[in-house]
């Protein structure tokens, strides 16, 4: 196996919703051909009114998600409030831009609510963009064929899952570096919430 690139290989996907954001992804890690792990988790919470999935090196990723979790909490621990999405979003922007001749080796989708819902996609070199649908990894190509085909703007979250759902199964079936299972998590303005096994089988029943 040849260990001087990253192995990389993934496929999430996120929905803005107008009550909320959907994140999703599967459970597959990769190295190489190698199925490193079955049940990774790939959504993960930053504050209760934000989330974030990975795709790329899951040690960079778990770094920055550490990162992310103390700068926000002491961010609200100074101002006395959550921080919102749009400073967040600037927040996470300005750590990737300081490792830019060393980058971490990920794209980022990150999302939440405060005010109302909102959802970026954060590449490598620091870019930020707000996005109604987006897809990162291996499969999004595939994921992006089932969002553009189905996403209508101004759905509510019950009307997106199933979108976000087959958006995931699409890219297992045709990407190998994607599978082992979905992970979905909705943040609205209760805050953020992992789906269960169940209610995920039950999204395209």
């Amino acid at each position: 196996m040849d260990y001087s690139e990253p192995k990389k290989g993934t496929t999430t996907v996120g929905i803005l919703c107008e009550d909320g954001v959907i994140l999703a992804s599967e459970k597959r890690a990769t190295m190489g051909n190698l199925i490193a792990n079955k049940n990774a988790d790939k959504v993960l919470k930053i504050q209760d009114h934000i989330g974030m999935t990975i795709a790329g090196l899951v040690g960079d990723a778990q770094v920055l998600a550490r990162i992310m979790r103390v700068q926000t909490a002491l961010y609200e621990t100074e101002r006395n409030k959550p921080i919102s999405l749009e400073a967040a979003a600037t927040l996470f922007s300005n750590v990737l831009l300081q490792q830019r001749y060393f980058p971490y080796w990920v794209q980022i989708l990150f999302g939440g609510y405060d005010s109302k819902p909102r959802l970026y996609s954060l590449d490598a070199s620091g870019a930020v963009l707000e996005e109604k649908y987006v897809s990162s990894g291996s499969g999004s190509p595939t994921a992006y064929g089932v969002l553009e085909d189905s996403f209508v703007e101004g759905k509510m979250i019950k009307d997106n899952l199933p979108i976000a759902v087959r958006a995931i199964r699409a890219a297992m079936e045709r990407d190998s570096f994607s599978g082992n299972g979905v992970t979905i998590a909705i943040i609205d303005k209760k805050g953020f919430r992992k789906l269960t096994q169940k209610e995920i089988e039950a999204i395209t029943k």
